[in-house]
């Protein structure tokens, strides 16, 4: 008669708080271990390589959006944890999960070293593989980004989006600062810091592009007997030189002279017409700048006139983590 090994409810027990398997897959793989603890853990890691490699090609553009300061708020690091369905991705499982990946990746300063880091005797990435089959869809670590300044602080939108922003020291109300900052780079997606850090040739490549966009839309926009768009000479602040805007004044009081308005009242006119003029020639900045874009809690100011409330501080950097 053949000898089985019984498997005990502690053991399975055990084995699914270590792997976070299924209880029937737990039982399965002890029986298949013979009572071997090790080994059981072994089948389903064995099991996790075949799962991913059949969903190798699979996309993941669900998952969590997670961040992880340090206790001085001085480094913050930002990932994704991302699997196949939003199903998966709301379950409390993973999210924990997600909180065991981010704790790990705080002690860390980028993703190769992140994924080689220990977790529980296996590596960062040999634990996505096994929790692939244990989930049974694709994860994966799509996004690490990490952020080191004076000071720290982060903001997250619905487990979607994650951005950190450091400032170039700590002051008083630092975490308001920072949120409402994070805040912006998640919801307006800047991409640099000022219009300053652009390179001329990329300025002036997109001005080109979007010019022709535009005036692509006008020729359907006029068959139709529409309203055309603004064609801008211009789409950064980085192009409105000193000269280009003494221009666009003299343009301006020529137009206010043409309309027959008062000389004496031009000073206070002037003015909006030359905010109208750098709004309409900045698009770029606005889209992509975050100093420069208005700012989402009071759109009548800027971010940067925003940080200034805040007295001697600046912006030193940001990150931004997002899925898909």
């Amino acid at each position: 008669m053949e000898n089985t090994v019984k498997i005990s409810a502690a053991d399975v027990k055990k084995l699914r708080e270590t792997t976070g398997a299924g209880m029937m897959d737990c039982k399965n793989a002890l029986v298949e271990a013979e009572g071997n603890f090790d080994k059981a853990i072994e089948v389903l890691r064995k099991k996790g390589q075949k799962v991913a490699a059949k969903r190798a090609d699979r996309e993941s553009t669900e998952g969590v959006a997670i961040t992880k300061i340090n206790d001085n708020n001085t480094v913050g690091v930002a990932i994704v944890l991302a699997c196949e369905t939003d199903f998966v991705a709301k379950n409390d499982s993973f999210k924990a999960l997600a909180e065991e990946f981010v704790n790990i990746a705080i002690n860390h300063t980028n993703k190769e070293d992140f994924l080689n880091a220990d977790f529980n005797g296996i590596s960062v990435a040999e634990k996505l593989i096994e929790q692939t089959g244990v989930i049974g869809e694709k994860i994966d670590i799509t996004a690490f980004e990490r952020l080191e300044a004076p000071y720290v602080g982060a903001y997250t939108h619905i487990d979607k989006i994650a951005a950190i922003v450091g400032l170039d020291k700590a002051i008083d109300k630092a975490d308001e600062l920072t949120k409402d900052l994070a805040m912006q780079v998640a919801s307006m997606g800047a991409t640099t810091l000022s219009y300053k850090d652009f390179d001329p040739a990329f300025v002036a490549s997109e001005t080109e592009a979007r010019i022709a966009v535009i005036e692509k839309d006008n020729i359907e926009l006029g068959r139709l007997g529409k309203t055309l768009k603004n064609v801008p000479q211009y789409i950064s602040m980085a192009q409105l030189t000193p000269e280009v805007l003494a221009k666009a004044e003299e343009a301006a009081k020529a137009e206010l002279k043409a309309e027959g308005k008062p000389e004496q009242i031009w000073d206070k006119i002037l003015p909006g017409k030359m905010d109208r003029f750098i709004s309409d020639n900045t698009t770029l900045d606005q889209e992509q700048c975050l100093l420069d874009q208005n700012f989402i809690k009071n759109e009548k100011e800027s971010v940067a006139d925003y940080v200034k409330t805040y007295g001697d501080v600046a912006v030193k950097g940001f990150v931004r983590v997002t899925l898909g």
